[in-house]
C-alpha cells in the first residue's frame, strides 16, 4: 500500500499540527517543535513494503524528542535505518550524538532520543524494520546507534541508491511486487550493517541461526506462486537437510508447512478483496498463490477465516458502497483478523 499526504492540502496556520499528529500516529509518538510553525511545509509518503516499511518525509526545519514517556506510550520496536538526502540532521541516542548530511543513520524506537533538521528544508528516506526480522545481534546493533554511516561508497551507496529508486518507482508497483522488493531491501540494509560491525562470519550461532531463518522466510514470500513450494524444496534450495529445516522452525508460532499455507490464504484473502481484481475467477486468484486444487482452496479458506472464498469477495466488495447503512455483517466482515487461525505448531488445513 502506497499513502501521500503534504502540508499543501491543510491551511497554513494547521500544517505544523497536522505533521506532529501524523508523526505520532504513524510513525511513533514524539514531541516535535519548530520555529516555522506560520509557514511549515512538510509531506510524507510511506510504503508497505511487506517484510519493512519505507517513509519518505521532507519538512521545514524542526527538532523532536522522543522520551521514555513517549516509549511507554507507543512503541512499534523498529529499528529506523534513515538516508538524509538534504539539509542537515542531528541525532542523539544512547550516548552517542551525531550530525548527519548526506548519509545514513540508525535509531531503535524502543529508547528515547532527540533528533533536529536545521538550516533549512530537510528531506529523508527511513526504512523502519522490525528488531526481529534483521538478522543481527541485538548487541551488536546497538554499538551501531546514532553513528554517521556513509551512504556514499560500497554497499551504502548501493543501499541509497536502492532506497531512491524505490521512492521514485514504488508508487507505481503492485502490492505483491512491493513486498518483494522489501525483501531486497532488507537483505541490503542486513548486508550494509553487517559491514559496519566487521566479519558477518564472525557472528555469535544465535544470529547466524535467525539470519538463516529470516533468509527462508524471504524465500517463502518470493515463491508463494510456485506450486511446487513445499518444505524439502526450501530445504535444498538452501543446502539444508530436511530436519534442520524444522530444527531452525523450533519455538517459532507456525511450522515451515503452516508458513506456508498462511502466507498462501493471507495473499489469496487480500486479493479477492481488490476491486480492481473482481473479474477474476476465484480458482485464478487461488493459482496465482500456489493453490492448484479449487476444492482444497476452498476448504482450507473456509476452515482459516469461517466463510468462503466467494462469500469474502462478495463481503469485501460490497462494503464500500453500503457503508452508509451500515451493516452489522458487512462491517463486522470489515474489522474481522486477517490472519488465519492456526495453533502453534500447526502444519495448516489440510
Amino acid at each position: 500500500m502506497v499513502s501521500l499526504v503534504t502540508s499543501d492540502v491543510v491551511e497554513r496556520k494547521d500544517r505544523f499540527d497536522w505533521y506532529c499528529e501524523a508523526i505520532s500516529s504513524d510513525v511513533m509518538p514524539v514531541t516535535l517543535n519548530t520555529r516555522h510553525a506560520a509557514d511549515f511545509r512538510a509531506s510524507l509518503m510511506h510504503l508497505d513494503l511487506g517484510v519493512a516499511q519505507l517513509t519518505s518525509t521532507a519538512c521545514s526545519p524542526v527538532v523532536s524528542r522522543r522520551t521514555s514517556a513517549h516509549v511507554r506510550r507507543g512503541d512499534p520496536e523498529r529499528l529506523q535505518l534513515a538516508l538524509i538526502t538534504q539539509g542537515t540532521f542531528g541525532i542523539s541516542q544512547r550516548g552517542n550524538d551525531s550530525v548527519v548530511a548526506g548519509g545514513l543513520v540508525l535509531t531503535d524506537t524502543s529508547r528515547p532520543s532527540a533528533g533536529a533538521f536545521t538550516g533549512g528544508q530537510g528531506e529523508a528516506l527511513v526504512m523502519q524494520i522490525p528488531r526481529q526480522a534483521l538478522a543481527l545481534g541485538s548487541d551488536r546493533v546497538d554499538r551501531l546507534l546514532a553513528q554517521g554511516l556513509a551512504a556514499d561508497v560500497g554497499s551504502g551507496a548501493i543501499l541509497a541508491d536502492f532506497l531512491k529508486a524505490l521512492v521514485a518507482r514504488g508508487p507505481h508497483c503492485r502490492p505483491e511486487e512491493l513486498h518483494a522488493m522489501g525483501a531486497v531491501t532488507l537483505d541490503l540494509a542486513t548486508a550494509f550493517l553487517a559491514r559496519q560491525l566487521g566479519d558477518p562470519g564472525q557472528a555469535p550461532a544465535e544470529a547466524r541461526a535467525q539470519e538463516r531463518l529470516q533468509r527462508v522466510y524471504r524465500f517463502i514470500e518470493n515463491n508463494l506462486g510456485d506450486p511446487g513450494l513445499t518444505p524439502q524444496t526450501i530445504a535444498d534450495r538452501h543446502n539444508m537437510s530436511l530436519r534442520r529445516l524444522h530444527a531452525l522452525f523450533d519455538g517459532q508460532h507456525l511450522t515451515v508447512a503452516a508458513c506456508i499455507r498462511q502466507r498462501r490464504l493471507e495473499r489469496a484473502h487480500s486479493d479477492l478483496a481488490r476491486r480492481e481484481l473482481s473479474g477474476q475467477p476465484v480458482q485464478a486468484i487461488a493459482a496465482r498463490w500456489g493453490f492448484s486444487s479449487a476444492t482444497g482452496f476452498s476448504r482450507a479458506f473456509r476452515d482459516a477465516y469461517g466463510i468462503t472464498p466467494t462469500e469474502h469477495r462478495v463481503l469485501s466488495t460490497a462494503a464500500p458502497r453500503h457503508a452508509e447503512h451500515k451493516n452489522p455483517a458487512l462491517d463486522a466482515h470489515h474489522h474481522a483478523p486477517l490472519r488465519p487461525k492456526f495453533s502453534v505448531g500447526q502444519t495448516g488445513p489440510a
